[in-house]
């Protein structure tokens, strides 16, 4: 599995839905949190910076003093910039020690682990905008995700869906919504 590629689609495809949003409607709620659109894309390079962090000092035992985030009243453009900035640093911290570990208040994880949080940040959060916004929008590569941070995760056979009730923002036939989540820290520390 290349995470680094699938780190840098994610983006990718993140970035480009999002651009097609109106400016002016980042200020509304994000679909079931508390914070607006624009609060949410702080919160997706914040923690994008916040993991490449932690991976690339291998961190031990907590969060990075490292506080990131986009600059108050950013044009758009500018702050989803800063939402592939952040992706395409984790990206490559992982492609550059892909034997590191380093602490998360989950569990501690190999950068493959991190890759795939990044990529859940990424589609989560910028699922929450398009739903804001009344816009569709089906992430990919949300299977890899689902296998990697997920075990638990029931069988079915659409992992987008999977994705969301994973993260709380769905339901899936017979099962239980989530209204709590994690990602398990048991496959987060692969064995090499």
């Amino acid at each position: 599995m290349n995470w680094p590629d699938l780190l840098d689609a994610a983006a990718d495809d993140c970035v480009r839905i999002l651009s097609t949003l109106p400016e002016d409607g980042f200020s509304r709620r994000a679909n079931g949190l508390e914070w607006s659109c624009r609060a949410t894309l702080d919160h997706v390079v914040e923690g994008l910076l916040g993991y490449t962090a932690l991976l690339t000092t291998r961190a031990e035992h907590r969060w990075t003093s490292l506080l990131g985030t986009l600059r108050p009243g950013l044009p758009l453009e500018h702050c989803l910039e800063g939402v592939k900035t952040t992706a395409t640093l984790l990206s490559r911290a992982v492609a550059a020690s892909p034997d590191a570990r380093a602490w998360h208040p989950w569990g501690t994880s190999d950068a493959a682990g991190f890759a795939a949080m990044g990529i859940t940040e990424l589609t989560m959060h910028t699922h929450d905008i398009t739903q804001a916004f009344g816009v569709e929008w089906r992430p990919e590569r949300c299977a890899p995700v689902v296998e990697r941070l997920f075990p638990d995760a029931p069988q079915h056979p659409d992992p987008v869906a999977l994705l969301l009730w994973c993260t709380g923002r769905g339901e899936l036939p017979g099962v239980r919504r989530r209204v709590q989540w994690q990602w398990s820290h048991a496959l987060l520390e692969e064995v090499v």
